[in-house]
């Protein structure tokens, strides 16, 4: 932790992308190369209709026909909010304990959506968030977001429950700062957001998901209560892991809001399409972190 790397996520600083993804969007640094392997089809392995928690994250549920305006060929699976929130181990006193995938009983499939920056602004995925009820976790970046942060006041607002968290000022590589200006990047955001939507964040991302000590300390001491990982990045098209070829229970997954000229010519509402559908794949179902946390 000391030197800001993850035990199991290995991440690393990138700012030319690897795989499908572009600048500057963050990357895996163990296998960051690799190919997800084949998935097999969503009607042999996506729950059942029933099998697995309200719509929307038990947040009043989307349309039965929405997921076929979006692109699916199945209802997206939540889990609904846990009767006990997971132990997360505690930090070191003065500092914030940092995650990067939740603890979840065995047999618990469930994965976490977590959008970065605050680039794109596509009035359609607003519309798509809603009629789907995706609990997105978002982490925005001033510097990019704040030309128009009633673009993530409403998709915070659209009955999903999702939430807006910090991911600094200016989005800078907080290993190379000092203490103090690490503070100033976080709390400065902190309070930029407080003003903005009202509550003071509760989840702080480091960029590129660097961090040390100083990180720790200054986000405990800017109110801050879970420095938030990742453990798979959703690219263009796949998804890259950290660890294994496959998502694993409690991941916590990695988009951006990004356009058509940063994901060579994708748009974001396609990007999402896809990561849902491998999620499908895959037989997993989506929660709403903050609802673990």
């Amino acid at each position: 932790m000391v030197a800001g790397t993850l035990a199991a996520g290995a991440l690393a600083l990138s700012l030319t992308g690897c795989g499908e993804s572009v600048d500057p969007m963050e990357r895996l640094g163990r296998k960051a190369t690799q190919e997800p392997s084949p998935a097999p089809s969503a009607s042999a392995t996506a729950p059942a209709p029933d099998s697995g928690g309200a719509q929307g994250g038990g947040q009043g549920g989307a349309s039965d026909e929405a997921y076929k305006k979006w692109g699916l060929t199945a209802p997206v699976q939540y889990a609904p909010k846990p009767a006990q929130k997971p132990q997360i181990p505690k930090a070191a006193p003065g500092k914030v304990p940092v995650i990067d995938r939740i603890p979840l009983p065995a047999g618990d499939k469930t994965v976490f959506l977590t959008f970065d920056d605050g680039a794109e602004k596509d009035p359609e995925f607003l519309k798509m968030a809603a009629d789907l009820k995706l609990p997105i976790s978002m982490f925005l970046t001033d510097s990019v977001a704040s030309s128009d942060y009633g673009h993530f006041e409403k998709l915070r607002d659209n009955g999903s429950a999702s939430t807006v968290n910090n991911h600094t000022l200016t989005h800078p590589n907080l290993r190379t700062l000092s203490f103090e200006a690490q503070k100033k990047e976080i709390c400065g955001q902190q309070d930029t957001l407080e003003k903005r939507f009202g509550q003071r964040p509760p989840l702080f991302r480091p960029p590129f998901g660097n961090y040390n000590d100083d990180t720790l300390r200054a986000a405990s001491e800017c109110g801050v209560s879970s420095v938030l990982l990742w453990r798979v990045s959703m690219q263009i098209n796949n998804f890259q892991y950290a660890q294994g070829s496959a998502l694993q229970p409690g991941d916590i997954i990695l988009a951006h809001f990004r356009g058509p000229s940063e994901l060579k010519g994708a748009t974001e509402i396609e990007m999402t399409t896809r990561m849902l559908q491998r999620i499908q794949e895959q037989g997993y179902r989506i929660g709403r972190l903050e609802d673990y946390l």
